[in-house]
């Protein structure tokens, strides 16, 4: 019998789960909460549902998409990395190619939805924040500069703008400042996880902040930028945007996250960054949660 090639073979392989793995659910999930909370506020009354599951699909389908183009790319890297390295392409179940077609077939798909459902402004912004985040960020920023982060993080901060667009039809302040507080929570929730995985980074040669500056410099990074993190997180208040239930709500959460942040500043204990980069994921989904309860608070008392 003929011996099969790895194209061969990775077709036989590779099952739906490992189709699965390429779109980043968890990630995706966090990013469409952000985007619901965005369509939520932009709505004068309760959300049109049939509208809000459209957006979802498609932008949920990009950000898939731009996902799947991220394991190609980072395929050579996530090899030399113990937290990456079981993913589908290092472990050779999905070739490259099956994995462009896919991400293609998810980004048209997703991108044709908005576009034709929803409203061609959240499609265009949709469609840049995937070219933002599969291509600038991963092919040339993360590869580039220990800031990778800072600036390819405007693409992942997008989703509650696209929320708003999709209501509006525009792209208001207040869809801007609740992509602000993603942009600027970005760097410690990652620089987090950096340290705590810098020997896997620069095993990988990638130039992030903990390898090129040291310690002591990203932590204070850690505590600078979520200082910024802290004063964003008040302009929904500020403006009018949100009311008292948020205010207190986000000064909660806002204390236990400064917290983590100046015992990672101070502290050189090797399971505190973890520590750190987990709260911030709690962190973000309870601050977009408490914003949903704010507006929504009104109506049910």
């Amino acid at each position: 019998m003929a011996t099969l090639s790895l194209t061969e073979r990775q077709v036989q392989t590779a099952g739906w789960r490992d189709y699965l793995a390429l779109c980043k659910l968890k990630v995706v999930a966090v990013m469409l909460l952000t985007l619901v909370v965005g369509f939520c506020l932009a709505s004068p009354g309760m959300p049109d549902l049939f509208l809000m599951t459209v957006t979802l699909l498609g932008v949920g389908l990009a950000a898939a998409s731009a996902a799947a183009v991220n394991h190609v790319l980072d395929a050579s890297i996530d090899c030399r990395m113990a937290r990456t390295a079981r993913r589908p392409l290092p472990q050779g179940k999905i070739s490259p190619v099956h994995a462009l077609v896919f991400a293609a077939c998810l980004g048209i798909t997703g991108i044709g939805l908005l576009n034709i459902l929803v409203n061609p402004l959240t499609a265009w912004l949709t469609l840049a924040s995937l070219i933002g985040y599969a291509v600038v960020y991963t092919a040339i920023l993360k590869r580039a500069t220990p800031q990778n982060i800072v600036i390819g993080g405007v693409a992942g901060a997008a989703p509650p703008l696209l929320g708003w667009t999709a209501v509006s039809g525009s792209v208001g302040y207040e869809g801007l400042l609740l992509m602000l507080i993603i942009f600027v929570w970005t760097p410690p929730h990652f620089w987090a996880l950096c340290i705590a995985r810098r020997d896997d980074y620069a095993r990988a040669g990638i130039p992030m902040l903990p390898n090129t500056h040291g310690l002591a410099y990203t932590r204070t990074q850690i505590l600078l930028y979520s200082l910024l993190t802290l004063l964003a997180t008040l302009l929904p208040f500020v403006t009018g945007m949100s009311g008292w239930i948020y205010l207190l709500g986000v000064s909660l959460i806002n204390i236990r996250f400064m917290h983590w942040a100046l015992v990672l500043f101070r502290s050189t204990d090797a399971a505190v960054p973890m520590k750190m980069f987990r709260y911030s994921i709690v962190y973000i989904m309870w601050l977009f949660a408490i914003l949903l309860v704010d507006h929504y608070w009104p109506v049910f008392v």
